[in-house]
């Protein structure tokens, strides 16, 4: 219990962090702690918490760390312990996108889950399966992964992490490219999340929605969904994602030509990037205001800052942005060699990462620089090398739509099939209400002839047994449609494989961009001790089934009880021992025994009377 317990305290606390130095301070803090343990469960709760507190600042210590946990589950024989310190493995190689060391891990941990019964942990798992599959562009198996996972969400009633799933379902297809079926899970996460009081989620959810949107041209919802999600994240004081969201908010505006107030949300944002000293923020403000001050044909202000762009890009080494910003700086330089250097550099680094649609561009417009140097024959060659794959990409789009088509009629026609068997189960209930009713009136109408007649005993019986059998098919029936249904339902989502042609045709438009898989785990890492606030909540429901009105009848006579005093009467009402309660409430027996003195004191119980007796009689 106190190990779990840790790891609960442990991710308040980093929440509650404001600086770094009070992150210092707690890692120190932590440090010292881990050092004074002896091979126990609340070490193993202490190298989990230190791993988390690393992995994304010192990865190579978050790696001892969880080996170190590992070995110490085995040792202690502590299955999850085994299966976290595994997932926590899995988090380490995904983050250095070494995807098979990752995959192999989190399959470890599935396999202690599963052995363990412990199916929201399980849940979390499938979950970080699902985001390797879909970086390596396998969506179709990354979306059942994550139809799994919203099945577990879905049975335990846990609304918030159901939202979230959708949500995160949403991104797989919007990276399919299929943004109908990516808008709707989008919009079915953020209807999940508004009934629940999980803000910053539910302006994640509206960011999300705006992306989709922004996708499909729809600028003015967009616009709408990332000015909503702003709102949030200003009323939290989020400002790492406030400067996210005016840096969109800003290039939408640019796209609808409205300059002005584009340039003016970037600005904003930019200063917020550069006060956190978020470098791939301030780098994509700087590109989204050289491609304004382009449109209004201010070259030189352009120019000045897609150069420093590109300095920013170059310093986080992100190989897209750096061949974009270079494409940009080529079309406003005036002299044609000087272009023309940089288009090889940026068709050079398009070609390397696969980029098709950088590729495409780079080549169409170094046709154009060629056409100026009077290189004709190499213009032609280019501009037939950016038909070649810009055919490609068109054909490819277009057997995306035709997937995504197919999957919507295929959703549609089972969500048809799941209504029509509800009908059926309906029209069998009433049947068997009906072959109910005649049971009994023929049961009491043969009961009376026999009464009456005191004949057709035999013949009574056979006509009960003939109706009994006839109900039992009918339920038998009933339960088989059912079950019939539930199948439906949990294949709902399941659609048919993608032609291998198809697929291998996707397979070269994955790129390795994974930035964001990064955060998502970290949300899951921390999602998965949060259930354990969830503990006493549970205990408490529970309890008052069984000891109903105990909680009013102590308020009604104590009105001065504390929750933490009233969580040990409800312990002491259960005839549980001190070290018992001890253990609940993680804390020593000492501690129980002055949290009893202080409570006798409280209630007024003298010398004589017992705390216990008191209590019980409550």
């Amino acid at each position: 219990m106190r190990g779990s317990f840790l790891f609960f305290i442990a991710i308040c606390f980093i929440f509650s962090l404001d600086t770094s130095a009070q992150y210092n301070e707690m890692l120190d803090s932590l440090l010292i702690e881990y050092k004074k343990q002896g091979n126990s469960k609340e070490k193993i709760g202490t190298l989990f918490y230190l791993f988390n507190a690393t992995i994304y600042s010192k990865p190579s210590d978050a790696k001892k760390y969880a080996i170190e946990q590992l070995a110490l589950s085995k040792k202690l024989n502590d299955k999850k312990g085994i299966g976290l310190a595994n997932y926590n493995l899995g988090i380490y190689y995904a983050n250095k996108s070494e995807l098979d060391s990752a995959t192999t891990k989190y399959e470890e941990a599935l396999r202690q889950y599963t052995e363990n019964s412990d199916t929201i942990n399980r849940a979390s798992t499938y979950s970080a399966l699902s985001e390797i599959e879909s970086v390596r562009g396998n969506y179709d198996r990354a979306i059942n992964l994550k139809d799994s996972v919203i099945k577990i969400y879905s049975d335990k009633k846990d609304f918030y992490r159901l939202g979230v799933t959708q949500g995160q379902k949403g991104v797989i297809y919007m990276k399919k490219g299929s943004y109908k079926i990516a808008l709707e899970q989008s919009l079915q996460s953020l209807k999940i999340l508004d009934t629940i009081n999980k803000p910053i989620r539910k302006a994640d959810a509206l960011s999300q929605v705006g992306d989709i949107e922004f996708e499909l041209k729809n600028l003015q919802n967009a616009l709408t969904y990332k000015k909503s999600a702003l709102k949030i994240y200003e009323k939290y004081e989020d400002e790492v994602y406030q400067s996210i969201t005016l840096d969109q908010i800003g290039e939408i505006l640019s796209h609808q030509n409205r300059y002005k107030e584009a340039l003016k949300v970037l600005d904003k944002s930019y200063k917020i990037a550069t006060k956190l000293e978020i470098k791939n923020v301030q780098a994509s403000v700087l590109a989204n205001q050289g491609k304004i001050y382009n449109a209004l044909n201010k070259n030189i202000e352009a120019k000045e800052v897609f150069q420093r762009s590109l300095q920013v890009y170059q310093k986080i080494n992100d190989p897209k942005e750096i061949a974009d910003n270079l494409t940009h700086l080529a079309i406003l330089d005036k002299t044609p060699t000087e272009a023309l250097q940089k288009m090889n550099q940026a068709l050079k680094i398009a070609d390397s990462i696969g980029a098709k649609k950088e590729l495409a561009n780079t080549y169409h417009i170094r046709s154009k620089i060629y056409e100026k140097l009077n290189n004709l024959a190499l213009a032609l060659q280019d501009y037939k090398s950016f038909k070649t794959i810009n055919d490609s990409i068109f054909n490819i789009s277009k057997s995306q739509q035709i997937e995504e088509l197919r999957t919507i009629y295929e959703t549609e026609k089972k969500e048809q099939e799941i209504v029509l068997q509800r009908n059926e189960i309906a029209l069998l209930e009433e049947k068997a209400k009906v072959n109910n009713l005649q049971r009994i009136l023929l049961a009491s109408g043969l009961s009376l002839s026999l009464i009456i007649f005191g004949l057709g005993i035999y013949g009574l019986r056979q006509k009960i047994k003939r109706s009994k059998l006839e109900k039992e098919k009918v339920d038998a029936e009933l339960a088989f449609k059912k079950k019939e249904l539930t199948t439906h339902a949990l294949h709902l989502a399941k659609k048919n494989e993608v032609l291998e042609g198809l697929k291998q045709k996707a397979e070269e438009l994955k790129t390795s961009e994974n930035g964001h898989s990064g955060y998502q785990q970290l949300i899951r890492t921390i999602n998965f001790d949060l259930q354990d606030d969830n503990n006493w909540e549970n205990f408490a429901k529970y309890f008052e089934e069984v000891h109903k009105d105990f909680n009013g009848n102590v308020k009604k006579k104590y009105p001065n009880v504390t929750s933490n005093e009233l969580r040990l009467m409800a312990l002491l009402k259960m005839n549980l021992s001190s070290k018992e309660i001890a253990n609940i409430l993680n804390i020593s027996q000492e501690g129980i025994k002055k949290a009893r003195y202080r409570l006798r004191k409280k209630l007024q119980i003298t010398t004589d009377d017992s705390l216990q007796d008191v209590v019980l009689s409550l």
